[in-house]
């Protein structure tokens, strides 16, 4: 445990002289690639946090979160979504981990040369019909069009733009040990849901993607358990690799229990049948959080009142050691590592 825990101190190394898939993946290969290209060039306080936004004090108190995200999921549409949903929901969430409440949105579009106006309609419209939902407005945005073939039919970038409350603080350094660790609900179904709808898998599954804005439940974990320690949302790489990178900022460990891990059956079949743990699976409408122990079963109620955390969970909590690790209580009874993959096993899924 030593050695292991003296390699991840170490400095994420950046291999290889062209960037790959998975660089993009959310694993340790991407952490390599912005610590040694982007943070390298643009290092700066608020930068160096590297969380899902910027945290920019105000004047008055409040501070300004601000986030931005690109979307080249594949296909545009799929079971439950599209990339318009997902343009919308994913920078509304960033905002609400950092604990803000989003306000504003930029959308960008770089469309290829023949794409169907219609779809590019409907697109739009399942953008503002998300917007609306979560309750911001998109207030300004660019189009750019570029040759057939440059941009596998359509890229959508969000920015956004929220306001965080006074006092209110999240960060997993203040994440300590003996606090809960909280999941809104089950995981996996969107990657699982893209990855079928792409149709070179001979698996047929009723998997929905769970896209969806997490902000009006962030509100009432919130109200329910103000010293809530930490926020995330689990998108590429999914609950482990987040659960990783919360070990890695804390400086504890993190104990997870397989059994209480909320996963619907579907998902867990097509995951055994295609090799892959549901925990490194990405979602896009769930959140974690870490909770101290005394308002960790408010938090619960609170999400479990609200339609989309009916099948929220404690999964874990945190440990003094082995620091810097997560385990896995597994359902036999013995304990496993849940290590950051290198990449992801079902690319281009947002």
């Amino acid at each position: 445990m030593e050695r292991i825990e003296a390699f991840r101190r170490r400095r994420p190394r950046l291999l290889g002289e062209v960037v790959t898939s998975a660089h993009g993946a959310g694993g340790s290969a991407s952490a390599a690639l912005v610590d040694a290209v982007f943070v390298d060039a643009f290092r700066n306080p608020a930068l160096e946090v590297l969380g899902d936004g910027a945290i920019l004090p105000l004047p008055s108190g409040e501070s300004l979160a601000f986030s931005t995200d690109s979307f080249v999921v594949r296909p545009l549409r799929f079971p439950g979504g599209s990339i318009g949903h997902l343009a919308v929901h994913g920078t509304v969430n960033d905002l609400a981990m950092t604990g803000a409440r989003p306000l504003w949105l930029s959308a960008a579009f770089v469309i290829e040369e023949g794409f169907p106006i219609d779809e590019l309609r409907r697109i739009a419209g399942d953008m503002a019909d998300a917007a609306q939902a979560a309750g911001v407005r998109v207030v300004t945005g660019d189009t750019k069009v570029v040759d057939t073939g440059a941009a596998d039919g359509l890229i959508v970038t969000t920015a956004g733009v929220g306001l965080v409350p006074a006092g209110r603080q999240l960060s997993a350094h203040r994440v300590r040990q003996g606090d809960r660790v909280l999941l809104s609900g089950t995981i996996g179904e969107h990657g699982m849901a893209v990855m079928l709808a792409r149709g070179n898998l001979a698996i047929e599954a009723d998997i929905r993607s769970d896209t969806a804005a997490v902000n009006a439940l962030v509100d009432e974990l919130l109200a329910a358990a103000p010293s809530t320690r930490w926020l995330r949302d689990p998108t590429r790489g999914g609950v482990g690799t987040v659960c990783n990178e919360l070990a890695r900022d804390s400086g504890l460990g993190v104990l997870l229990d397989e059994r209480c891990l909320p996963v619907r059956p579907e998902v867990h079949g097509a995951c055994e049948l295609l090799g892959i743990d549901p925990i490194h699976v990405a979602n896009e409408g769930k959140f974690l959080a870490v909770v101290p122990p005394e308002q960790t079963p408010a938090a619960l109620a609170a999400l479990r009142k609200h339609p989309q955390g009916r099948l929220a969970a404690v999964i874990g909590e945190i440990t003094e050691q082995p620091a810097g690790t997560v385990a896995m209580r597994t359902a036999l009874g013995g304990t496993r590592i849940v290590d950051m993959l290198v990449g992801d096993p079902l690319p281009r899924i947002c």
